[in-house]
């Protein structure tokens, strides 16, 4: 996995957060290796629940809090963690935070939480958490590993948004419920917001990030 491991934060006169490398963490995560657009990872629930736009934030929200909640910890448990027990550690990490978002949309947000159904709790077995905590919070302080958080929950929710806000506008002509393009000129592509409209619209963004970002340079032999 791209840049899974970062020196530990340099010196307190240098400039930037963690000596330059909390940025560089962050453009990677977000940008450079987009767990979904580059990495294809967490493919499943952007595939399940993106049929509209209030959904892929809901969901988008609750992977960068599960991110950030279990690097940190995971970040901070590192050096008393033995090894032999440590992807069980983790687990146990992750499923805490997933349970606590869960239980929030439940208390506060019931309708929702009935939408996403047990997709929420699958971040439990999401690639992209687990493989945080594994490849870099458990090898980096907890500042650089809160930002490695960050940075690819939001790549992911980002990438969510956008897919969403597509397939509810093309499929039903709205976005939150709010009527965008009229059906006195426009006919919903019903296609959209079904299976099918989820690989298009993944395959066409994942298509865009990487015509803007260009092939990766060749490997020196």
């Amino acid at each position: 996995m791209a840049n899974s491991q970062q020196p530990a934060c340099g010196p307190c006169g240098a400039k930037g957060l963690c000596g330059g490398k909390g940025l560089l963490t962050l453009k990677d995560g977000a940008w450079a290796s987009n767990p979904l657009a580059i990495q294809m990872l967490g493919i499943c629930s952007a595939l399940a629940v993106t049929n509209r736009l209030e959904n892929s934030l809901v969901m988008g929200g609750a992977l960068i809090f599960v991110c950030i909640g279990s690097n940190l910890l995971v970040s901070l448990l590192r050096k008393c963690t033995p090894h032999r027990i440590r992807m069980i550690a983790e687990v146990a990490i992750i499923a805490t935070f997933v349970i606590l978002f869960d239980q929030f949309l439940k208390a506060y947000y019931w309708e929702m939480s009935k939408q996403l159904g047990p997709y929420v709790g699958l971040i439990i077995t999401n690639c992209i958490v687990m493989g945080r905590a594994e490849a870099f919070a458990l090898q980096n302080p907890p500042i650089l590993s809160i930002v490695d958080g960050i940075a690819n929950g939001l790549g992911y929710a980002v990438v969510l948004a956008i897919i969403g806000f597509f397939r509810e506008l093309l499929g039903s002509g709205q976005i939150f419920g709010r009527t965008v393009l009229s059906d006195q000129w426009y006919t919903s592509n019903q296609i959209m917001i079904l299976a099918p409209g989820a690989f298009f619209a993944l395959g066409i963004v994942i298509a865009i990030f990487n015509a803007i970002k260009g092939p990766e340079p060749e490997e020196k032999k």
